[in-house]
């Protein structure tokens, strides 16, 4: 079931005042009630949380990369790593996130032990030199196309939604006078309607995909209902970056009701978003030595294939 959004001209930066147009949909009026019950349940079990040794990906006496579960807030790892018996004070207490993942969305996380090696590491990130994939599930319309590099401009529109822009608007201001920024992401099929075959990670060639460069709006999603897992390549590290891309793609990621997504599927209540950060590379900050990570795959990715 597709949430109704609100008026555009109700949320939209609009055109007054010289500020871009947003060329995403608003929020939907549904997406308040649901985030507000998400963040209840997630807040009683953040408070809960207690870290699984299995949830360890890796760890040694730098950094620890964790594979955080959906509907959890970053900071309860840092909580419950710090409340572990098995490491000194001083580490306990220099625990910093090297990268941050939305409430829902489940994947791979690094936290790292020293103020040094925080440093290292947000800086990696900020410039954009640790290479990221995600797997999504989106239920829409199946696309024409097995591969794709989608490039937009991304910001804050009039009240503060994160919305896709036209490409030729970067640069330019937006109404809290901020500035619209890039963003680039690349997309991967690997099945529709649960055919087909879950191929291993293979870093895409960004210049040699078919491209797509957003110019105009593409308007509401026309209420597709194909099962689509793909996997995606953020080339930028924007806010919300995959969802908003698989939204304009008319490909919301089930259970992403803020972007379009439906809130119910196939009978039952989506109680989070499908979007898991599949796997991390970048240089170790300490070692330089050039490391990959790989997260376990969640069950919706597993039944999907």
């Amino acid at each position: 079931m597709m949430a109704a959004a609100v008026p555009e001209n109700a949320e939209c930066g609009g055109t007054g005042g010289g500020f871009p147009t947003p060329l995403s949909p608003p929020y939907p009026t549904l997406s308040k009630e649901v985030e507000l019950r998400r963040a209840m349940s997630a807040a009683a079990r953040s408070g809960a949380y207690v870290i699984a040794a299995n949830d360890i990906v890796f760890e040694d006496e730098w950094l620890v990369v964790a594979n955080k579960p959906s509907g959890i807030y970053c900071d309860a790892l840092i909580s419950s790593l710090s409340s572990s018996s098995s490491r000194n004070s001083t580490i306990q207490s220099n625990l910093h996130l090297a990268n941050r993942l939305d409430r829902d969305t489940s994947g791979l996380m690094v936290i790292t032990k020293s103020n040094q090696v925080a440093g290292k590491l947000v800086k990696a990130f900020t410039d954009h030199k640790v290479k990221k994939s995600y797997l999504a599930l989106c239920v829409g319309n199946a696309p024409s196309w097995e591969k794709i590099k989608i490039s937009s401009g991304h910001g804050r529109s009039k009240f503060g939604a994160w919305r896709v822009y036209s490409a030729s608007d970067v640069g330019r201001v937006l109404p809290g006078g901020s500035f619209v920024k890039h963003m680039a992401t690349a997309f991967e099929v690997l099945s529709i309607n649960r055919q087909g075959n879950f191929r291993v990670l293979n870093m895409l060639n960004m210049d040699e995909l078919q491209s797509l460069v957003v110019q105009q709006s593409r308007g509401e999603s026309e209420g597709g209902t194909d099962e689509v897992l793909v996997r995606a390549f953020p080339e930028s590290g924007r806010t919300h970056q995959v969802r908003l891309h698989c939204q304009y793609l008319w490909l919301p990621i089930r259970g992403d009701v803020k972007y379009g997504g439906v809130h119910e599927w196939k009978g039952m209540d989506c109680d989070f978003h499908a979007l898991h950060a599949e796997s991390l590379s970048f240089e170790h900050p300490i070692t330089g030595a050039y490391v990959s990570f790989h997260a376990p795959l969640p069950s919706w990715v597993i039944e999907t294939c």
